[in-house]
């Protein structure tokens, strides 16, 4: 269990790195204002349901294997709040 909790940590950290790509920071219309309201809501309820799907498939540890359990739902609940920048 310490290994999964080590590794999980580790692919952590190197998730975090690519934060600045947030959905919060891609919050704006073509005119580059920020969104508002209804479509602040929809965008953010979209992206974070694409951020959920991306980090789900990339729950895996250092060998490649996937996570499960508590390491797969620590991983995801980080990598999610990382990509909505929340």
């Amino acid at each position: 269990m310490k290994k999964i909790l080590i590794t999980t940590f580790l692919v952590l950290a190197a998730a975090s790195a690519h934060a600045a790509d947030t959905c919060k920071s891609k919050a704006v219309d073509k005119n580059g204002k920020p969104l508002a309201g209804a479509a602040l809501t929809s965008f953010m309820k979209k992206c974070t349901n694409d951020a959920t799907a991306s980090c789900d498939l990339s729950a895996k540890d250092k060998n490649g294997k996937a996570l499960a359990g508590a390491a797969k739902t620590a991983y995801t609940k980080k990598c999610v709040s990382d990509a909505v920048g929340g």
